[in-house]
């Protein structure tokens, strides 16, 4: 099932005289949610910040409430500089493009962006999008189409899913992290087709670490072409921050890595770095890219700014690892089910008994002052319901030792622990 899309287990009911309600595949989701509600549990996918005060602190439905929910994992989206560069932008070259980039979407800006992501990664060539799932569905569908195999794993994010529905290419899924799967799945490939691997660095769901320098060892022993999606550990995951590609020592043999201006960079956008001499070529056969209008010359500035910064963040990087290390092993210590038996990234997973309890145990978080992610089926693998917790590098010791009383609270309130 692709990650994110609905399927109900029976089909539409027709309605008499009028067709079949397109809406009543979403029946079965519009209850759970409407009993939820009726017991009195605010709505978890529903929250406004009406004022946010600094990477990890915000008013919250009225509430002030420490942020473990976002992605802001370096706390780039108050750094001064970066907030003076979108500034300065926004008076020198106004509010928006009005068009994409092969037209007149192309400021000096997008150039200066693709030229920090250029030296950050070490690479020939970078490609910016107006979003990380833009990135994700224009590069896939545009590289490999009708005809060419993409084996990816099962618990590919939605973008990567529907970037291969887009180019219509054969898709052949592997188990989770499966090396012996994945090469089972490449051997049956026929000899001579179009390869292409698509793995990611960090999954978003348990932030779980995939084997990438095994697993590109067997790509590149069938001959098929590597992206690697490094949203989740870009600025944070490897020595300069290039993700798991890199601290793994494989980001070489990498042949396209895709990422996101809206976590460690703490902007909104997406790219694709690549050594590929032909690369260029994409910015005219990309639809994804040739069809959407530019990004604003204010966030490009924010994202320039951001991504040279995070190459000199390396005490930032391992204050963040700190902090995932002592969140996680607090909450296994307060006896909560974590998604990984050691933290590999920063994010920790806490496991749920199922939706209700999740959604009771999060409404419990949030009235002590803490806001965390509450993602659930079909989003989530095996049907799980988590509560998943973001770290930033500018959260304090102090404030990761607040979070894990607020768990403890809240956990004996709600019946999750003793």
């Amino acid at each position: 099932m692709s990650e994110g899309v609905f399927q109900p287990d029976q089909p539409p009911a027709a309605l008499d005289g009028e067709g079949r309600d397109l809406f009543s595949k979403f029946d079965e989701l519009i209850a759970t949610r409407e009993n939820l509600l009726a017991q009195g549990v605010e709505d978890p996918f529903n929250l406004v910040m009406e004022q946010v005060l600094s990477p990890t602190r915000a008013i919250c439905n009225g509430r002030d409430t420490i942020l473990l929910g976002t992605y802001n994992y370096m706390g780039m989206t108050f750094d001064p500089e970066v907030i003076a560069a979108g500034k300065q932008a926004l008076d020198d070259f106004g509010a928006g493009t009005t068009g994409s980039r092969v037209l007149n979407g192309t400021y000096q800006g997008h150039r200066e962006v693709e030229q920090a992501l250029r030296e950050f990664y070490a690479m020939d060539h970078a490609m910016v999008f107006s979003t990380g799932y833009q990135a994700n569905l224009g590069i896939i569908s545009t590289i490999a189409g009708k005809g060419d195999y993409i084996i990816l794993d099962k618990d590919s994010h939605a973008s990567i899913w529907d970037g291969c529905a887009l180019g219509n290419a054969e898709v052949v899924p592997f188990r989770h992290n499966d090396i012996e799967a994945m090469d089972k799945r490449l051997g049956r490939i026929p000899e001579g087709a179009g390869k292409l691997v698509v793995l990611e660095g960090v999954y978003s769901m348990l932030g779980d670490v995939a084997p990438l320098a095994a697993m590109v060892a067997v790509a590149k022993r069938h001959g098929a072409m590597v992206l690697v999606d490094e949203a989740h550990s870009m600025g944070f995951i490897g020595e300069y921050g290039r993700g798991v590609a890199e601290a793994q020592g494989v980001l070489g043999e990498v042949d396209f890595v895709i990422g996101t201006f809206s976590k460690s960079v703490g902007t909104v956008g997406g790219f694709c770095v690549s050594n590929h001499p032909k690369f260029e070529i994409l910015r005219l056969v990309c639809r994804p890219y040739v069809f959407t209008a530019s990004l604003p010359p204010s966030v490009v500035a924010t994202a320039e700014t951001s991504i040279r910064k995070l190459m000199h963040g390396s005490n930032k990087r391992a204050h963040l690892w700190e902090n995932s290390k002592r969140l996680h092993g607090g909450l296994k210590a307060l006896g909560f089910q974590l998604g990984t038996e050691e933290p590999q990234s920063a994010i920790v997973a806490v496991i749920m008994p199922d939706l209700e309890r999740g959604a009771m145990m999060w409404e419990a978080l949030l009235k002590e002052g803490l806001y965390v992610n509450l993602a659930r089926p079909p989003a989530t693998p095996d049907n799980m319901t988590l509560l998943r917790c973001s770290l930033c590098a500018e959260h304090s010791a102090e404030e990761v030792e607040t979070i894990l009383g607020m768990f403890e609270r809240a956990g004996a309130r709600v019946g999750i622990i003793g």
